[in-house]
């Protein structure tokens, strides 16, 4: 997040700072070459001006009757920002929208202790199966791998394949051609397949539903939480497909249970019982041994033959202390048949179970998230504690990012027009049309379907200083023409209806230079649409809305300010009449 938004701050810095050189130097160079003096006018310009006039006199009507009733217009004010509020809550998040990337993994697991030659001849049925879509024309590579190792750990049971499908322009959107290969593989009953798009952000070969339970005295406690919580899953249907847990209890194991007053009564000590099965059932270094200059180890182990059953124990003997005489194992010790996980894995140093899930189409992961953990604390003990991992993570990590970022940059703003109007209540007046731009971007996310995203939160962010932009130029003329001596609702209205002009110039070339955005398609077109639809949305909202809201409130919070140059003549006149003593050294 810090690297995307600190790229976003440098272009768009480096951006202003060169476009307003530019607009001090080179344009009015070049205004003074090309423009000539009362140049005849087309049909466009007579249109355009006619079309602006009149847009200024209907704007100046509605505007003295909107501040006739300055506090309707309040009270309306505050219902927007309700609705941006309301808006905030009712969108859906997730990390990163859904983002056709041009190839996709297919995740392959097979059952518990599947060999090599087990796993490859599925891996050859589903490269078949896929190598049709390369026929087709859809696919342009197709890599098969078994086994798969992921972490450093190699699985003998798992198996993927990397799809890299063609240009966008021939072919399907990825998604649909990830269904179709879904389909494809469904009736293959011994393993199980899950199709993943490759991200560019926390992505990788992992799904992006990634919910982790912890917090219980053991590993078997938490095997029943995490049962009861897919349950629960599958009855209230969240959004999730393909469930799957890091926990599966499909390793075939013994326990050994030593009957320990047996063996004090026959004289035998625990630790010899512990040592015999080590070294008959598994292998004990003994000692080493050099031979021409050379140390090898003595390992002691039982024949490969006489432990690979339960029954091997009955040829297995230890010595009593009492009596010294040789006992059978199987007298001391009883076996216990269970199924058990191959790993055994901690999260932030709990015992922990991970869950891991794809999303139906059309569900955010912020949604799906915020639905477990409403089921996890509904019905699971109190003792229990959630975590995330992967882009579940970052999803959690980027709001707190993305409210830091938002609340420095309205600080950081305002303190830049404070420094500048000398004033605090006139960034205030500036400052309170942004809720209205950002209530307008998140009107056209939830009109559009969209999502609160890492892209979407850029956009965000950028709409703080095209926002206020409205409000510095009424506010400003305003300030000058009260310097001027007009009186205050003289110079508001007349500022707010000279400053229409430019207010609606330089929103519609905003709302232009964004509509590329929307309507872009190919590699990356989803993240782009996501920004050009908050550009689009939050400028015409911002742009119409604060035409009103800024002269209301300038009306209601800044009747007795006035302007720095204005306060020092003010202060200049009093002190010429004697109506202001002059300090010492003045």
């Amino acid at each position: 997040v810090g690297r995307l938004f600190s790229e976003f701050a440098l272009t768009m810095a480096a951006a202003v700072v060169f476009s307003s050189f530019v607009a001090l130097s080179l344009s009015p160079m070049l205004a003074s070459k090309l423009l000539k003096a009362n140049e005849g006018e087309n049909r466009l310009h007579r249109w355009v001006e006619r079309t602006l006039l009149t847009s200024r006199r209907v704007y100046a009507r509605l505007l003295r009757g909107v501040l006739r009733w300055r506090w309707l217009a309040l009270l309306v004010f505050a219902g927007l920002f309700g609705f941006t509020a309301w808006l905030f809550n009712e969108l859906p998040t997730e990390y990163t929208p859904r983002e056709d990337r041009g190839a996709f993994f297919v995740l392959v697991n097979g059952p518990e202790g599947a060999t090599y030659d087990y796993m490859s001849a599925y891996m050859d049925e589903i490269e078949a199966r896929i190598m049709e879509f390369v026929e087709a024309g859809e696919v342009t590579r197709l890599l098969v791998r078994a086994p798969r190792s992921f972490g450093g750990v190699t699985t003998f049971n798992t198996g993927m394949a990397i799809v890299v499908l063609d240009d966008w322009e021939n072919r399907r959107p990825g998604w649909e051609i990830m269904r179709d290969v879904q389909a494809r593989l469904a009736d293959l009953t011994g393993v199980r397949t899950f199709p993943i798009m490759r991200q560019g952000f926390a992505g990788g070969q992992q799904q992006p539903f990634r919910f982790v339970l912890g917090g219980a005295s053991s590993y078997e406690e938490l095997a029943q939480w995490r049962d009861i919580l897919l349950q629960r899953i599958a009855e209230d249907n969240p959004g999730l497909v393909d469930v799957d847990s890091d926990y599966k209890e499909t390793q075939p194991q013994l326990e050994v249970v030593i009957d320990y007053q047996r063996a004090a009564d026959l004289g035998v000590n625990v630790g010899v019982i512990g040592r015999t099965l080590e070294t008959m059932l598994g292998s004990r270094r003994a000692t080493t041994y050099i031979d021409a200059g050379e140390e090898y180890d003595v390992i002691l182990e039982g024949e490969r033959d006489d432990k690979r059953r339960a029954a091997s124990l009955e040829n297995i003997y230890v010595r009593s202390d009492n009596s010294g005489e040789l006992i059978p194992l199987s007298n001391l010790v009883t076996l216990r048949e269970y199924a058990g996980s191959t790993m055994l894995n901690r999260y932030n140093r709990n015992r922990a179970i991970t869950l891991d899930a794809g999303l139906q189409e059309g569900v955010a992961l912020g949604v799906a998230l915020e639905r477990v953990e409403e089921l996890a604390r509904e019905h699971l003990p109190e003792t229990l504690v959630i975590d995330y991992k992967g882009q579940s993570l970052d999803l959690k990590k980027s709001g707190g990012s993305l409210l830091f970022v938002f609340v420095l940059g309205l600080l950081v703003v305002f303190l830049v027009l404070a420094a500048q109007f000398e004033s605090f209540v006139h960034p205030i007046v500036i400052m309170l049309g942004v809720p209205l731009a950002i209530g307008g971007a998140l009107f056209g996310l939830w009109v559009t379907g969209s999502s609160l995203n890492l892209y979407s939160q850029i956009g965000l962010v950028m709409l703080i200083g095209l926002a206020a932009k409205n409000g510095i130029l009424i506010v400003e003329f305003a300030n000058q023409l009260r310097d001027a001596g007009k009186p205050f609702d003289d110079a508001l209205l007349e500022a707010s209806a000279l400053r229409l002009r430019p207010i609606l110039m330089t929103g519609v070339t905003t709302v232009a230079g964004a509509i590329p955005l929307v309507m872009a398609t190919g590699a990356g077109a989803e993240t782009r649409a996501v920004i050009g639809i908050v550009v689009v949305s939050g400028v015409s909202v911002s742009m119409v809305l604060t035409l009103f809201v800024i002269p209301v409130l300038y009306s209601l919070l800044a009747r007795n300010t006035g302007s720095p140059r204005r306060v020092a003549r003010q202060l200049e006149a009093e002190r010429a009449d004697g109506r202001v003593p002059c300090q010492p050294g003045q």
